[in-house]
C-alpha cells in the first residue's frame, strides 16, 4: 500500500502551512516561558535554602558544633533525601545567593541559577552588580558571561572613569552615549589562539579575528556590525586599505580598526585621520555620525600619543591589545587605588 503524500508538502495548501507554522510558533513561546518560570522559581527556592542555613548558623551552639562541616553534612543528607543538585558547592552558593542578595526581590527574573552561579563567584559588589546588569541587558548566555568575567571586563572599563562612572557602570552597565564609551583599553584576544610572541604578522591577527569573528564582536561590545575586511579606498590614484570596518548601530557611524603588531607610532595615527576623512566625506550617508577610528597595537608610547592625537577633530583613539587574560590582583588593585584616590 502506497504512503500517503503529506498535505504539509502540498504547496497549494498555504492555509495549512500556515496553521503548522503558527502551531509551532505558539508552542515555541509556552517552552520558552515554561523554561523561564522553572528558572526563576528554582533561583528562589536556592534563595531560600539560603535563607535557611543562614539564619541556622546564627545560632551560636549549632555553629560552633558543626562549624566548616556543616554545609558539607547538608550535601550529604540533601542528595540522599532529594538526588541531584546539592554538591557541596551548590550549596555554598544558595547560602551565598542570600547573603549578596538578602531581599528576595533584588533578584533578576532574567537570570538563571547557572548565571548566578558564575557571578557569585565574585566578591565585590560593584563587580557582582555590573554583570548582572550586562546580562540583563545583553542577554548574556552562561558561556559569554563567563568569558565576559575573565577578561576583567568591569575593570577595563573602568580604569578610565572616575569613582561616580565606577558607581553608575555597576549600577547601570555599560551605557554607550558617545564614541569614548565604546573604547577599551586593552582589548583582551586570547580567543584568537595566537601566542604572544615576536614572529607572528599584522595579517595573521586580522585572520584570526577574522576566524572568531562573533567572538571579537563579544569583545567590541555591544552594538557593532562586521562591514567587511582589507575595505579598499581609492583617494586619488592610490588605493589605501584599513584593515577592519565595522558599522555601530547605537552610535550610527562606521568605526574603522587598524591592527598594529607592534609599537603604535605617530605616523600611524595620521594613516588613521586620513581614513577617517575619507569616509565622513565619501561612504557617509544622511543619518550617519562622524566615524570612529580605533589604532590598535600591542603597546604605545602614552606621552607620544598623546601629542600625536592633539587637536584632531576627528574620533580617532589609540588602544592596546592583549593575547592573554589579564592579571586580576593587578587590575583590581589598579580599581582600588583610582578609588581610593578620588575620595582623597
Amino acid at each position: 500500500m502506497p504512503k500517503r503524500k503529506s498535505i504539509i508538502l502540498d504547496n497549494k495548501n498555504n492555509d495549512y502551512v500556515s496553521l503548522i507554522k503558527s502551531i509551532g510558533e505558539v508552542l515555541e513561546s509556552a517552552r520558552s516561558k515554561i523554561a523561564n518560570t522553572v528558572n526563576n522559581v528554582m533561583v528562589q527556592v536556592y534563595w531560600q535554602i539560603g535563607k535557611y542555613i543562614v539564619e541556622y548558623e546564627q545560632n551560636g551552639k549549632e555553629r560552633a558544633e558543626y562549624g566548616k562541616k556543616l554545609l558539607q553534612t547538608l550535601s550529604q543528607d540533601l542528595t540522599v533525601r532529594y538526588g541531584k543538585g546539592f554538591s557541596h558547592s551548590n550549596i555554598n552558593s544558595m547560602r551565598k545567593l542570600y547573603l549578596t542578595f538578602p531581599i528576595l526581590q533584588t533578584l533578576s527574573v532574567k537570570l538563571t541559577w547557572s548565571h548566578y552561579q558564575e557571578i557569585l563567584k565574585l566578591d565585590d559588589n560593584l563587580e557582582i552588580s555590573f554583570y548582572i546588569k550586562e546580562c540583563e541587558n545583553e542577554g548574556w548566555n552562561v558561556r559569554e558571561l563567563r568569558r565576559q568575567m575573565k577578561s576583567m571586563l568591569f575593570h577595563r572599563l573602568a580604569m578610565s572613569k572616575d569613582k561616580n562612572q565606577v558607581l553608575m557602570l555597576a549600577k547601570k552597565g555599560q551605557q554607550i552615549q558617545t564614541p569614548e564609551d565604546i573604547l577599551k583599553d586593552p582589548y583582551v584576544l586570547e580567543f584568537t589562539g595566537i601566542e604572544k610572541r615576536d614572529t607572528y604578522l599584522e595579517g595573521d591577527l586580522e585572520n584570526a579575528l577574522v576566524s572568531h569573528l562573533q567572538k571579537f564582536l563579544l569583545e567590541l561590545g555591544k552594538g557593532f556590525a562586521f562591514v567587511g575586511r582589507q575595505y579598499k579606498m581609492q583617494i586619488g590614484s592610490r588605493i589605501y586599505k584599513v584593515d577592519l570596518v565595522f558599522y555601530h548601530h547605537i552610535l550610527k557611524c562606521f568605526v574603522l580598526i587598524d591592527l598594529k603588531r607592534g609599537e603604535i607610532e605617530h605616523y600611524d595615527i595620521g594613516q588613521m585621520n586620513l581614513y577617517l576623512n575619507f569616509f565622513k566625506a565619501e561612504k557617509n550617508t544622511d543619518g550617519d555620525n562622524p566615524p570612529i577610528g580605533i589604532v590598535l597595537g600591542a603597546y604605545k608610547d602614552q606621552l607620544l600619543m598623546e601629542y600625536a592625537t592633539q587637536g584632531l577633530e576627528n574620533n580617532l583613539f589609540v588602544s592596546k591589545y592583549q593575547l592573554y587574560l589579564p592579571n586580576r590582583e593587578q587590575l583590581q588593585k589598579e580599581l582600588e587605588d583610582l578609588l581610593e584616590e578620588d575620595k582623597a
